[in-house]
C-alpha cells in the first residue's frame, strides 16, 4: 500500500514537472506546494512545507505577472495601438530588447528615459515609429 501511495505521487510530481515546459510562466502554489509538501515529509513537516511552498509559488507568479505588464506597457509606448495580450507585448518585448522573461535586469524603468537597444547599437530610437 505504501508503494503505491509512493508511485502516485510519484506520477504525480513527474505530470507536474513535464506541465511546466510547455508554459513560460512559473508554477503557482500548486506546483510549488507539492515541492515543498515533498521536501517538508523528507524533514517530517508535510503542511509546513506545502504551505511555504504554497506562499512561495503565489510570490513567484506574482512577481512574473508584474514585470509582464510592466514590459507590455513599455512595449505599447514603443508600439502604439498594438494589439494582444500583456502576456503577448511581453513576449514580444523581450525578444526586440534580448532581454530574458523572469527578468527585470534587460527592462529600463518606465520613464527612466534609458536608451533602448536599438539607440545602444548606433541605430536612432524612433518614438512611434512601426519596426517591421
Amino acid at each position: 500500500m505504501h508503494r503505491m501511495i509512493t508511485l502516485g505521487l510519484a506520477g504525480v510530481m513527474a505530470a507536474t514537472v513535464g506541465a511546466t515546459v510547455v508554459q513560460a510562466e512559473p508554477g503557482g502554489c500548486l506546483k510549488y506546494g507539492a515541492a515543498g509538501a515533498v521536501g517538508g515529509h523528507l524533514a517530517n513537516h508535510t503542511m509546513l512545507g506545502a504551505t511555504a511552498g504554497c506562499v512561495t509559488g503565489m510570490y513567484r507568479r506574482h512577481e512574473y505577472r508584474k514585470e509582464a505588464r510592466i514590459k507590455a506597457k513599455l512595449y505599447d509606448q514603443e508600439h502604439p495601438g498594438a494589439k494582444g495580450t500583456y502576456e503577448q507585448k511581453a513576449t514580444a518585448y523581450d525578444v526586440e530588447h534580448s532581454t530574458t522573461p523572469g527578468s527585470a535586469a534587460g527592462a529600463p524603468p518606465a520613464g527612466s528615459g534609458a536608451p533602448t537597444a536599438q539607440a545602444q547599437h548606433g541605430q536612432p530610437a524612433t518614438q512611434g515609429a512601426e519596426h517591421l
